[in-house]
């Protein structure tokens, strides 16, 4: 079944990845895929419940300190723990736990068509009782605050009194591995417990935390399917509520848990989350599903991609979907973490890859949350504004290049404050949004601004060069983080000259669309012709590094001037190299972490002709390591535009299945969305062509070998069509919408309601 994820192994090995597997959320409140009963103490859990953006204040320690390194990070925090039902049998009380007694049966299930998980187990005690046990489990797109489990239990050869202790847990930790840089390393315990309580079978605790001052609340409730007893237990930082029945017939118990927290319900959240679950009472777990279902009916609707040929990519393709659903923020306060909310690698942190790997997805598939996205960094826009300023300069707005509430939490500037173009990333989806939605009202209320402020950061980068009066921007590190400080990095020098263009086009959009409002905010910005005017002056003196023997553009100035790494006698386990090897050892030699001048070709491949692009694709493919997730994918994509379909078709594989198959070992942390938002890109953009820009919308499909058909829908403004491309012709057809014109392999075509234009691919 394509629609779910099945295992049935019961792999000690496999546990901490499964967790990440498993792991439900709904982009504010998310939940790893741990057992409700728990493991014994020698098998390791990341144990973990998360707020999208529930952050703590951290101390960053350093050596020697500098000038403008920051003071603090935030780290994500995983707070009160409902998951837990511990389930007792017998007089004797024979705790039930997978590894002891003896395993009849187990599957573990994500349905992700159905919105919930599901363990299934036939179990044997050791004293020879035997039971059958069905956990589902969800957390709620319709309401966000809410996480519910149910749990049958269905006595096969015994009768008798059975117990159940359902815990609320305050006394939590974060997880924390000191030899992966990945992880966070310190702060573990971040949260004080402040309020437990409880009346009249609502449970209720409240935390806060150590330095941020933000608090969260949980409050949870059981219904019970038979008659039972219930009294509770409580210490300073847990209550347990403890269930007795009679076991002689199937048996049903739901536990519904509500998160509520400052940043979103503002005061007395504690109260609110006993509001919210009372407003609840009357809904079963059945009806959960119902809305579950129903809400999911209509994302599948427009984010399914239909793959025929490969049940394996299939899976893996509804997978990454599913999971970007369930971490995306949906409110102004958060955004994506690079893990989501499957774990806690990166401490929670969103970075550039919302904008270049995840929003793309969202803004094809459902463009309101893009919209969210883009709303969240005009969000912190006055942080990026102080970041500038810290760093020297006296205009602009520089972006964090990891973070949660917007100041910068990087300590390593090389590999971070350094990339400035993380700046230019979120310019150029401010301008990919206006391409496909054409939503005036946004771009005059947000997006101008944003576009404005990240242009004036890079006059105060760069300069103009005394020997040739090009536009150089000079010590900074584009997307190859095995290439630090370096002068004219092609990929930031493109994006910030595509940066200044857009700013210089909307500024005088603007004025010429709604004077009074521009006037306002001109002089609110401070702004006039002139620095306008030296936007555009600076974009088109702009300095792109090109080499002219390799007919190629050069990383950076000094790229191609070091030697290459010896790949032959590197061994196989010393990738990826940041593990085994000194940062300034890898900077001296020709080798990339990720696609970076590649990648610039994709984003903006109309500023380099086809044969640069192909040469710099052939050159940086073979000093490239793929280290890091978000690499593969672009190099597919860009495989299939110069009509590489093998090399195209390899490089997806990588992408697929990498959480699914543990591939790059680290799943265990949390899953790789913009992995996941590149899987997408590499059908959708790769495969299929896809370009948006200024002058509409791009289709140009291929088909790989391996498969027979593929299928996709796509939301371009207001408009929904479908694309179905077969063995030898494709079909694009308007689903919603008015007529539309779109290009395809460089015609014109017109699409109107109702009508199929089909095509075939060898005619492209």
């Amino acid at each position: 079944m394509t629609w779910e994820i099945t295992k049935h192994e019961l792999d000690k090995q496999m546990l901490l990845v499964n967790e990440s597997l498993f792991a439900l959320g709904n982009g504010y409140l998310g939940v790893r895929g741990n057992f409700e009963e728990g493991y014994p103490e020698e098998i390791p859990s990341i144990r973990g419940t998360y707020l999208n953006a529930f952050y703590d204040i951290t101390e960053i320690q350093y050596g020697e300190k500098a000038y403008g390194f920051p003071e603090t990070g935030q780290k994500m925090l995983n707070v009160i723990d409902a998951q837990t039902i511990e389930i007792f049998l017998g007089e004797e009380k024979e705790r039930f736990s997978l590894f002891e007694g003896e395993v009849l049966g187990f599957s573990q299930t994500l349905h992700m068509k159905r919105g919930f998980s599901e363990r299934a187990i036939h179990w044997k005690s050791p004293s020879g009782k035997e039971i059958k046990l069905t956990f589902s489990r969800l957390v709620s797109f319709t309401q966000r605050e809410l996480f519910a489990i149910q749990v049958k239990m269905e006595p096969v050869n015994f009768s008798g009194p059975v117990r159940v202790i359902s815990t609320v847990n305050g006394d939590v930790q974060n997880y924390v591995d000191k030899n992966d840089p990945r992880t966070g390393s310190a702060h573990a315990k971040k949260l004080a417990v402040t309020k437990v309580a409880e009346d009249r079978g609502t449970i209720v605790l409240r935390v806060r935390t150590f330095a941020s001052g933000l608090e969260m609340a949980c409050a949870a409730t059981h219904a019970v399917s038979v008659s039972c007893e219930c009294h509770y237990e409580q210490d300073e930082q847990k209550v347990h509520a403890i269930i007795d029945f009679k076991h002689g017939e199937p048996v049903s118990l739901t536990k519904f848990a509500i998160y509520t927290d400052t940043l979103r319900h503002g005061d007395h959240i504690a109260e609110k989350a006993a509001a919210i679950l009372k407003s609840m009472q009357g809904k079963d777990f059945s009806a959960l599903l119902r809305e579950q279902e129903q809400y999911l009916a209509t994302y599948w609707q427009a984010a399914d991609i239909e793959i025929d040929g490969d049940p394996k990519l299939q899976e893996g393709i509804r997978f990454n979907l599913y999971q970007l659903l369930q971490s995306v923020g949906k409110d102004t306060a958060s955004n994506i973490a690079a893990k989501g909310l499957s774990g806690e690698g990166y401490e929670g942190h969103y970075f550039w890859d919302t904008e270049i790997y995840i929003f793309p997805v969202f803004l094809l598939i459902h463009p309101e949350l893009a919209r969210h996205l883009l709303l969240y960094r005009y969000h912190i826009l006055d942080h990026a504004r102080a970041r500038a300023k810290e760093m020297g300069h006296q205009k602009g707005a520089l972006f964090p290049w990891r973070t949660i509430s917007g100041t910068e939490c990087s300590p390593y500037f090389p590999a971070g404050t350094a990339q400035y173009h993380i700046s230019a990333d979120i310019a150029y989806s401010y301008m990919q949004y206006w391409y496909a939605t054409q939503d005036q009202d946004f771009m005059k209320q947000y997006g101008v601004e944003i576009l404005v402020e990240t242009a004036r950061l890079w006059l105060e980068v760069g300069h103009y060069r005394e020997k040739d009066g090009k536009f150089a921007i000079e010590d900074v590190t584009g997307p190859d983080e095995y290439t630090a400080i370096v002068n004219n990095n092609y990929y930031t020098n493109v994006m910030a000259k595509y940066n200044l263009k857009s700013a210089h086009k909307f500024y005088h959009w603007l004025k010429e669309t709604d004077d009074a409002y521009f006037a306002a905010f001109a002089a609110r910005l401070g702004l006039t012709d002139e620095e306008a005017a030296s936007w555009l002056k600076a974009a088109d003196a702009m300095y792109l590094p090109y080499d002219e023997k390799r007919g190629i553009h050069k990383q950076d100035d000094s790229f191609l001037d070091k030697a290459v790494w010896d790949f032959e006698h590197t061994p196989k386990d010393h990738y990826p190299l940041l593990l085994h090897y000194h940062p300034l050892t890898i900077y001296r030699y020709q080798v990339c972490k990720q696609a970076d001048t590649v990648l610039a070709h994709f984003l903006l491949e109309d500023e380099a002709n086809p044969e640069t692009i192909r040469n710099s694709y052939h050159y940086y493919e073979k000093v490239t390591t793929h280290d890091s997730s978000l690499s593969t994918c672009i190099f597919s994509i860009m495989a299939s535009r110069l009509g590489e379909a093998e090399k195209a078709y390899h490089y997806f594989i990588e992408t697929a299945r990498l959480d699914l198959d543990n591939t790059h070992g680290n799943t265990k942390d949390g899953l790789h969305m913009a992995n996941m938002g590149g899987t997408w890109l590499s059908i959708v953009y790769g495969f299929g062509g896809v370009r948006i820009k200024e002058n509409g919308f791009f289709l140009n499909p291929t088909i790989p070998e391996q498969w027979d058909r593929y299928l996709f829908r796509l939301t371009y403004q207001n408009r929904k069509f479908q694309v179905e491309v077969a063995r030898h012709a494709f079909k694009v057809t308007l689903l919603e919408g008015d007529a539309l014109d779109i290009h395809i392999g460089g015609r014109t075509e017109t699409l109107k309601p109702g009508r199929t234009v089909t095509r075939p691919i060898s005619g492209l």
